[in-house]
């Protein structure tokens, strides 16, 4: 029974894997300001995390205005951590923004010693070296003007809002069940873009409205309940290191759906970021 709950893990958290490579895609396929496209995944996947905890009855409410303040905060870095990762998708590549994300071990190594008053060990340095050889590799030119590179920088700024919200996340919110946190977070990011969306003079179409239903409840409320459950039978570090594949499927789905082929140069270096990805979250186990 226990291996049968095992196997039931991986699979688990290589759907989510999956289902969040793909979730890049929609960057490119719905046609809509990066504004719009994290509104809807925000607010959908809120309504389906909330559907959720109450089935799973979780409990949903707070234990103190403290955890508001810092439930808010998040959600307002996870607003502008999606905005930047879908807007670096649309003015460069999938394969740009998802590299270039995949930078947030390295703010993860250089802001945790500051958070949590720990000593920065040298291995974590040569990871974050790694890191940023891999990326000055990923950038076309140096060139502000090129498209590409101002996707790199939009990509780099998304991974270190992540990390952020991740450092946030361990330091303060520590006694509530995931899904409920990422309610909050999902659906506070959507009150924080929802003045913004008023004055913009475009509204989705139904199609489009389909779109960010899709991409809300499947590519992003069910992937992290999905990434969530999995941690049951396996432990946190191994599905970590499985979800930092998720670059990879999405620069496949990319190629294959949206005819998007990365060059040599940003495959070694989209290389670099992942196994600096891979080496930091071992480490951290």
């Amino acid at each position: 029974m226990q291996d049968l709950a095992k196997n039931r893990a991986w699979i688990e958290v290589h759907l989510a894997t999956l289902l969040f490579g793909f979730a890049g895609l929609f960057g490119k396929l719905v046609q809509l300001p990066a504004l719009w496209i994290v509104f809807g995944r925000a607010f959908f996947a809120a309504l389906a995390l909330i559907g959720v905890a109450l089935v799973l009855r979780h409990t949903v409410r707070l234990r103190s205005a403290r955890d508001l303040f810092w439930l808010s905060l998040l959600g307002g870095l996870l607003a502008l951590h999606w905005w930047s990762f879908f807007y670096a998708i649309q003015i460069s590549t999938v394969a740009v923004g998802l590299l270039s994300f995949a930078s947030f071990p390295l703010f993860i190594t250089l802001l945790e010693p500051l958070v949590f008053k720990e000593k920065l060990a040298l291995k974590n340095v040569v990871t974050a070296l790694l890191t940023v050889l891999g990326l000055v590799l990923v950038v076309p030119d140096f060139n502000l003007q090129n498209n590409l590179t101002q996707g790199v920088l939009w990509g780099v700024l998304s991974g270190a809002t992540f990390a952020l919200i991740s450092l946030l996340n361990r330091r303060f919110i520590q006694t509530y069940d995931g899904a409920v946190v990422s309610f909050y977070q999902n659906f506070i990011a959507a009150l924080v873009l929802l003045p913004f969306l008023i004055l913009m003079p475009v509204m989705p179409s139904a199609g489009e409205w389909a779109q960010l239903i899709l991409l809300g409840i499947v590519f992003t409320a069910v992937a992290h309940t999905l990434f969530i459950r999995s941690m049951r039978s396996i432990r946190a570090q191994q599905a970590s290191i499985i979800v930092s594949l998720e670059p990879v499927y999405g620069v496949l789905f990319a190629a294959v759906l949206l005819s998007e082929y990365p060059g040599v140069r940003m495959l070694v270096g989209g290389g670099l970021i992942l196994t600096a990805a891979v080496l930091t979250m071992r480490a951290k186990a």
